[in-house]
């Protein structure tokens, strides 16, 4: 699914999910990845969302976001009270959703001028 064909110039935007990975800007991520407007991490050490945790979040949570977006892959899952109570002790706003969402709603908010970050599993 194509999502923009235009690159905007002043920060990172999805421009695809494919069985080929998700394209951010001109590369494709086939693992978990960690994405912001300005910075990308190619390797979440993550497999599932039940692999993640406060640790696993911890990277993210030194990006300093206003809110994080959580790709689960294609079928909805949730984060477990204790790790969502993460979120809240850090005043951190958070959404998981299946990927595809996640990146759509990625690209709005950092269209925006929002901080965000998402973390995604393909």
């Amino acid at each position: 699914m194509d999502f923009n064909l235009e690159i905007p110039r002043d920060h990172l935007f999805i421009r695809s999910i494919s069985d080929d990975g998700i394209r951010v800007n001109d590369n494709y991520y086939n693992k978990p990845f960690i994405l912001a407007s300005q910075q990308i991490v190619a390797h979440w050490d993550i497999e599932t969302i039940g692999d993640i945790s406060e640790k696993t979040l911890q990277l993210i949570f030194d990006m300093q976001p206003e809110v994080v977006l959580i790709g689960c892959g294609k079928t909805q899952s949730f984060l477990p009270p204790a790790t969502q109570a993460a979120f809240f002790r850090r005043t951190i706003g958070f959404e998981v959703m299946v990927t595809d969402a996640a990146c759509r709603t990625f690209n709005v908010l950092v269209a925006e001028g929002r901080n965000v970050v998402a973390a995604i599993i393909p």
